[in-house]
């Protein structure tokens, strides 16, 4: 259940908090458990009570479980004229590097299983810290870190990838779900439930206590207006020092994501450079009875499309074609607004912002698919498939871009705006 938290002055009982993506800073009563309030001016989620939650460490025991069980047994069985295969979760990896495509290996090992088990043995480590006497070593550096894992965790990703190389695959020979593909869909699930639950300014209120604001702090006004900061990692408001660290949580303050546009310029131009060779060179090469024939992202589509395929086409051009270059023009244009002089509408633009930062790590999809099929594929002449030098290059698009849009700070809009209607809340008032 969704609420709007108040602008109105703050109550002796209320929590103020500055929005991430606003800077608007907001009075927030104690909601009740479970419950999301959003800030009243962008819509941004800004804090979730969630009380002695025991559901999260039970979610991430059983993501864990599934985990081991996935990578102790076979994923996919493979059989073509007599002859069969099959693959583990691993090899999904490992066979990337036997190509010597080491990088994208790693890229893929890291995204589906180490970050995600790290991430579940971080979060139980922090709730028994959290409900214990004594808080256990590293938990205040560990609620810091958890945020800057979560939007590089693809195991979702991941199995839907699976489900079209199986569609892919089908075609070509006979392919058999082994147990290693369930209990990996159930460590997807799970982990998609644990992530949905996830609030890191609900852990530092249970480790640190509600953030106590400074003297004279107003709700309704942003942050910057009072000469104030907020910290992006627990949400703690106090006020601006240069090169200072948070007081609560000992996070490094800034007002502003520092040379936020010009660090997002950069990475959306290597981005682009990057789609050359990701979208002309072959993203794998089949080899069937001796015959070699390289694909790229567009010729696979037209294949899905040759054989009817039409949903898995769709699919994969959107996740592959559209979302990067889309993206692109997105954050191009946000780092445009930022300058614009004009009215914008604020609710479209935050809109699009969200969109942008959400959808980039589902272009994934692809480079998966290549690391599920080489995996799997390996008879020979008789049918094999390889890795090509445009999958690392898509993987350089997904990742610049995501990183692009992790370095972009909405609150540039925001600025622009009041700054060209001459707001006075977003300047600190005189003394």
């Amino acid at each position: 259940m969704d609420d709007v938290a108040s602008n109105s002055p703050a109550q002796s009982a209320d929590i103020l908090l500055p929005c991430r993506e606003c800077d608007l800073v907001v009075a927030v009563p104690e909601p009740e458990p479970g419950q999301w309030l959003r800030c009243p001016r962008c819509a941004h989620p800004l804090a979730r009570y969630t009380p002695h939650d025991q559901t999260s460490p039970a979610l991430a025991v059983t993501a864990l479980i599934m985990l081991a069980l996935a990578l102790a047994f076979p994923y996919i069985r493979f059989e073509k004229s007599g002859v069969s295969d099959s693959m583990g979760l691993l090899d999904a990896a490992t066979q990337l590097a036997a190509f010597h495509d080491p990088l994208l290996g790693i890229i893929v090992f890291t995204t589906i299983v180490v970050l995600p088990g790290c991430f579940l043995v971080a979060l139980l480590w922090v709730h028994l810290s959290l409900s214990g006497r004594h808080r256990l070593p590293g938990t205040a550096l560990l609620v810091r870190s958890l945020p800057r894992w979560q939007p590089w965790m693809m195991a979702d990703v991941f199995a839907i990838a699976a489900l079209i190389s199986l569609i892919k695959i089908a075609g070509m020979a006979q392919i058999g779900l082994e147990p290693g593909f369930w209990a990996f869909s159930g460590f997807a699930l799970a982990l998609l439930f644990t992530v949905q639950r996830f609030h890191p300014l609900a852990l530092w209120a249970r480790l640190a206590g509600p953030p106590a604001p400074p003297e004279g702090a107003r709700a309704g006004e942003t942050a910057a207006g009072q000469g104030l900061v907020g910290c992006e990692q627990c949400g703690h408001l106090q006020a601006r020092q240069a090169g200072r660290a948070c007081q609560r949580c000992g996070a490094r303050l800034h007002r502003r994501h520092p040379h936020s546009l010009q660090r997002t310029t950069a990475l959306l131009v290597a981005a682009i450079l990057c789609c050359f060779p990701a979208h002309l060179l072959p993203i794998m090469v089949t080899t069937s009875l001796g015959n070699t024939q390289p694909s790229t992202i567009i010729s696979g589509v037209l294949q899905f499309i040759g054989h009817g395929d039409w949903p898995i086409a769709l699919v994969i051009f959107v996740a592959s074609v559209l979302i990067p270059f889309g993206k692109i023009m997105a954050l191009g244009w946000l780092c445009l607004a930022s300058r614009q002089n004009r009215q914008l509408d604020m609710a479209a633009q935050m809109r699009l912002y969200r969109i942008t930062e959400w959808v980039g790590r589902w272009s994934m999809i692809d480079v998966f698919v290549v690391a599920i099929v080489v995996a799997l594929v390996r008879l020979g002449n008789l049918l094999s498939i390889q890795p090509g030098p445009g999958g690392l290059a898509f993987a350089g698009v997904v990742v610049l871009t995501m990183l692009a849009a992790m370095s972009f700070d909405p609150r540039l809009i925001w600025d622009q705006q009041q700054r060209r209607n001459h707001d006075p809340t977003l300047f600190p008032r005189s003394h």
